[in-house]
Formats: C-alpha cells, structure tokens, sequence
C-alpha cells in the first residue's frame, strides 16, 4: 500500500472516479428515463454511490482515511457560508409570503399586463416575480399559467408568449440573489455571491435587452387579436389573493432590505436574516394568520390552509404561495453536500485539475479556457439535467486552470450558469423542459426557438469571451483567488 501511494497518481487513476461517475449519470439520468422508460436515479444516490468508489479507490491506493476525511471535511467547510445563505432564502421566502409581500407583487403584477404589449410584459412580469422569489419554476408554474390563459383567450402567438415567459423567469431567477442555482454557482468556486451576480450582468442585461426588443417587435408582426380579452382565471386568482392578503406600501420594506444590501455590498446572511425578521413583524401587523401559523411558515413554509377564513382556494394560488420554511431547499443543500463529499474525496489525489490539463491542454489562452468551460457546463448539465451538479464538478474542474492565466473566478461561475442553467429549457430531455411543456401546456418544437434571452446569450457568452469584454483581467483579485 505504501508502496503504490508512494507513486505518482497516473491519469488513469485520477480518471477512474471521475469516469465511474458519468457512467452513473448516463445511466441514471439518460438511459433509465429516455431509453429503459424507468424512473430516473436521485441525483443524491449518485453522487453517494460514486463517492463510495472514490473512497474506494484512494483506500486501495494507501491513503488513510483520516486523511481522506480531512480532505472532505476541508472542502464542506468552504461550503458552510453558502449553505446556511440556503437556509436562510427558505425563511425569507415563507416570511415575505405570509406577510404578504409576494402576494402583494403578484397581485399587482397581474393588473399590470397590458393585452397590446403581451410579449413584453409575458417576459418582464416573471422578471419581477422570479427576482423577488428566486425560483424560475415558481414563476412559470403561477403567474406564467396565468399568462398563457390570457394570450390563449385573445389568441396570442403561444410559442412565441411561452418563449418569454419562460426567458424572464429564467433572466430573473438568474440575477435573483434567492436563487438556489445563483447561491450554488457562487459557492462552487468560492465567489462572494454579489460578485457573481455583478459579473453575470455582463452577459444577461445585453441578451435580456435584445429579448426585450425582440418580444416588442413580436407584437406587430403576430398581434393579439382581441385585446378586451381576459379571462375567469386570472380574476378567481385575484379575488383569492386579496381575500387571503393584506396590503400596503410598508410590505416592500423586506424587498427594499435585501435591494439595499444588494447595493452596498453587506454581508448576505444578515441582510437576509434582517428581512425575514423585518417580514415577521409585519406579518403580525397586517395579516390574519395565527401566531402558532406564522412560527410554522418559518419551520416548514407557508400553507393556504392557514387562511381558516376562505373555503375554496384555487389550486394555482396553492401552487404559488404553499412554499418556504427552514427546509424549502433542503434537497439542493443535501446534493450540495454529498457533491462535496465525493470532490473532497477525488480532490486529495487532484483529480478533475489532472483531468482538465490532459483534456484541455490545447486551451493556452485566456479566453479559449472561458470558452471551453462554457461548453463544458453545456454537457455536463444536458447530461445530468441538474446545474447542482454542473456547477459542483465543472467548477472543481476548472478552478486551477482559470487561477493560473489570472481570469477571476466570477467569470467561471458566470460562465457555469451561461452554458449551464441557460440551457436547460433547450434541451428537451431535462426536467426543465419537460416542466414546463407539462406546465404550460405547450411542445417543446413550439416554444424553444422563441426562448429568446438563452438562444441570445448562447452567442454573448463566447463572444464576450473572445474579445476579452467583461472577463475583469486588470482588476484586483480577492484573497480567496
């Protein structure tokens, strides 16, 4: 044992762990549900099973397993910060919900909609509602529903209208400091999390700014036909959330908290323990629920049920406002730890480091490295159809190579989520897709060439990396880098 420790780690032997671990993926999550009609493997036996292997390995190569604890223990304790900002995005989304804030924001957002501007409000409303809330499926399972119902009754262009909304929640779940996917990118090269979101600007703004025009456009190439139109569904949602709710100009102050934060660049966790305070109190003041209800949306989410006072409630509005609590994410912080395990595991040996130089040691500039894990991000993530995963093993891969050419580290965790999260509703396999052809009522073959902001920002990303805009090479780097 001493012996084959002793030696160099060949590439095959970094490679096996890593290999072992797509062989995994392909068959769980490709062959099982495409091919075998199976259900899919859970992403955490996966990363469990191959962490087993690589401990496997390294035991069988000589290493100790304190030493290979260490390595694991080394890793989750850079992950720490990251997972209890997790936690705390599940308080802060049940305390701005039964206090009434996104209710309140959804309320208005719905009144807002203008039937001759559709296309462009079907793209910036859930702008709005995935920023606040931070999750690109909440917004496409509620208020785009919504939309969907309008643009059916005045007989829209409903792939063009799916297209959008799909694009402003993914636009604004992506800059959205809630975000699971956002937290997650900036955790796994160890980014401050407003850094990330700066650096993601650069990409995003320009594709939402030619989605925007483009949608504008759309209106009076494919118009609306009848613009009186609505429909019983948006008005039964609007009656249900102004009967559950309360509201007033007071209930922005939790979103306002977390805006200025954003600005001056304050700690995440207070700032975000802050808010939900701040939205507990208020909940006390302006809503009806129950003190023992209140303590139980922080414990386990929000539930429609705790409005004793209403009868029916529709099932959309459950849909939107049954969510939050200490363990609304408790399945990305879970992946997100045994992903950990299994990189602190292969990580003692510099697996993925050895891998990407051996693979990728044509890659000697500067912007082919940002190209190459732009489109490392795109497999990755078409393969494992989770940017959990993506962001975990793209981003070890790669960290090394981006420190040695002094390219700062937010410009890998932009580019994880630009190839990465982007993408999922391109791909017809993942579960994105699938979502939301189940959601929206609506085929893949209608909706995806009108998926504007990430068709554009497939093009940005790599352009912008060329030509070396946005890529921060003169700025100073943090201490973590």
């Amino acid at each position: 044992m001493n012996k084959i420790r002793e030696q160099k780690i060949t590439f095959f032997q970094s490679l096996l762990p890593v290999a072992f671990l797509f062989l995994l993926i392909i068959y769980g999550l490709i062959m099982r549900p495409v091919f075998l009609k199976q259900e899919a493997l859970p992403l955490e036996i996966v990363f469990l099973t191959a962490s087993v292997f690589a401990v496997t390995e390294l035991r069988f190569l000589g290493f100790p397993w304190e030493e290979i604890q260490t390595s694991i223990i080394k890793k989750l304790t850079k992950a720490l910060p990251t997972l209890f900002i997790l936690f705390a995005i599940g308080l802060i989304i049940g305390s701005w919900i039964v206090c009434g804030t996104i209710p309140m924001l959804v309320y208005y957002g719905i009144k807002i909609i203008n039937i001759r501007y559709i296309y462009v409000l079907a793209f910036l409303v859930p702008v709005i509602f995935s920023t606040v809330t931070g999750t690109s499926w909440g917004s496409i399972g509620t208020i785009g529903v919504v939309i969907m119902g309008i643009a059916l009754t005045v007989n829209a262009h409903l792939g063009i209208t799916a297209g959008a909304i799909i694009g402003g929640a993914y636009f604004g779940d992506k800059m959205s400091p809630l975000s699971d996917t956002t937290n997650i990118a900036a955790l796994a090269v160890e980014v401050k999390l407003y850094d990330h979101i700066h650096s993601m600007m650069f990409t995003t703004f320009p594709s939402a700014f030619i989605s925007i025009l483009s949608f504008f456009v759309m209106g009076f190439i494919f118009p609306a036909e009848n613009l009186s139109g609505t429909t019983e569904q948006v008005e039964v949602t609007l009656n249900s959330i102004a009967s559950m709710f309360s509201f007033s100009w007071l209930l922005l102050i939790p979103p306002v908290i977390i805006l200025y934060g954003s600005i001056r660049k304050k700690p995440t966790i207070p700032v975000l323990l802050t808010s939900t305070v701040t939205a507990v109190i208020l909940a006390f003041i302006f809503q009806n629920f129950r003190f023992s209800d209140v303590i139980q949306v922080i414990y386990k989410g929000f539930d429609t049920k705790m409005a004793f006072w209403m009868n029916n409630v529709p099932e959309n509005i459950n849909q939107l406002f049954n969510r939050g609590g200490l363990y609304e994410l408790s399945e990305p912080i879970i992946i997100s730890i045994l992903v950990f395990v299994y990189i602190g595991t292969i990580d003692k040996i510099n697996a993925m480091t050895t891998i990407v130089e051996r693979i990728f040691r044509f890659a000697k500039k500067r912007s082919t490295v940002i190209v190459t894990s732009l489109f490392s991000s795109a497999i990755t993530n078409a393969m494992t159809s989770n940017q959990y995963a993506t962001s975990f093993v793209v981003g070890d891969a790669f960290i090394s190579k981006y420190d040695r050419l002094k390219i700062p580290r937010k410009v890998l965790s932009r580019s994880l989520e630009d190839y990465g999260t982007m993408i999922e509703s391109l791909v017809p396999w993942t579960t994105t897709s699938v979502f939301i052809v189940a959601t929206l009522g609506i085929s893949y073959a209608e909706y995806w060439h009108w998926q504007i902001l990430s068709l554009t920002n497939i093009i940005v990303a790599p352009v912008l990396a060329l030509a070396g805009i946005g890529c921060f090479y003169h700025k100073k780097r943090t201490k973590n880098e």
